[in-house]
């Protein structure tokens, strides 16, 4: 394989740009050239790409977001969309493509390989909620950004003695609020994976201020919702000022933490030794700490589990 791709798909995550590098510098290091694809599979489809070189990553390791831009494509799902894309790698020349994003990414790299141009994904996004690995790029900047913000919006409900209920992101995964929410030390965590009525949260706080408690967190997935509501209803039962905040794409920013850079470079070097070996339609992971990799097909019918024993314990150490 003479020349690769790389793109970064769907919503950003801090570490993408170290992926970038990894995925550039182990190309080169082994005589292969390297395309950047820009906005993710719309780039593709439109002919935005770009040579990339050692130099022309330098100094975007530190940096959150993606240099590659990225974007969702409703065209790429089309028959019409994939042949332009499929045409474009044709006309520069790319013999396979490094793909770093989610579940919706991880399907459109299965699409070009069915259709002859071998993709690897590469995991990222801060949900943490790809099955086919223990770990994604960006989860672990994002789990520190939500802490600093909680604990900021701490010293006011402390100061007030007020309760906070705190929205995190997390459509359909509760990993993100389950972490951020056990190192805050929230009263409870709300998370779409498990039901929990509104009533047994009251009843948390009840408890607590029972033993002299006066300020209290609730940590609340994006996928659960109605922060306001919970609020509203939080403030008529117990009788403690309630505010609301929703956290927002504040936590997709910011500068990736050492072991999002060290995770996205170790992804991003494997990514390419799988292209380099002829191997596409696969997807690296973690496992256990070491790098894995599987096929699409499988990667994309695996399912991951929530933690309930981690819940247990968050419910058990706050009160």
């Amino acid at each position: 394989m003479k020349t690769i791709g790389v793109l970064t798909s769907g919503g950003d995550a801090p570490g993408m740009n170290a992926v970038v590098r990894a995925v550039v510098r182990t190309a080169v290091a082994s005589g292969m050239n390297v395309k950047g694809i820009s906005r993710g599979y719309n780039g593709l489809i439109d002919g935005d790409i770009s040579d990339l070189d050692v130099r022309s990553v330098s100094d975007i390791i530190h940096r959150g977001g993606t240099v590659l831009y990225t974007a969702r494509s409703p065209l790429f799902k089309t028959e019409e969309g994939m042949k332009a894309a499929v045409a474009n790698c044709k006309k520069h020349g790319i013999e396979g493509i490094v793909v770093i994003g989610g579940d919706g990414s991880y399907r459109g790299a299965r699409d070009l390989s069915l259709r002859g141009i071998p993709c690897v994904g590469v995991p990222g996004t801060i949900d943490n909620d790809i099955a086919s690995t223990e770990y994604t790029i960006g989860f672990d900047t994002a789990m520190n950004t939500a802490m600093e913000m909680v604990d900021k919006i701490r010293d006011t409900a402390q100061s007030h003695d007020r309760c906070s209920v705190v929205e995190v992101m997390g459509r359909s995964a509760g990993f993100l609020a389950l972490q951020c929410g056990i190192a805050v030390g929230a009263t409870a965590i709300l998370v779409p994976e498990v039901k929990t009525e509104l009533s047994e949260v009251i009843a948390r706080i009840k408890k607590s201020q029972e033993t002299g408690k006066k300020h209290f967190i609730i940590v609340v997935a994006e996928g659960v919702g109605g922060v306001d509501k919970i609020s509203d209803t939080i403030e008529q039962e117990t009788g403690i000022e309630t505010r609301a905040t929703v956290l927002g794409h504040v936590q997709r920013g910011g500068s990736p933490t050492v072991r999002d850079r060290v995770c996205a470079t170790r992804f991003g070097y494997a990514a390419v030794q799988l292209l380099k070996a002829g191997s596409g339609n696969r997807v690296v992971g973690m496992k256990h700490g070491d790098i894995v990799d599987y096929d699409i097909y499988e990667a994309l019918n695996m399912t991951k589990p929530f933690d309930i024993e981690m819940l247990e314990v968050a419910n058990t150490t706050s009160i």
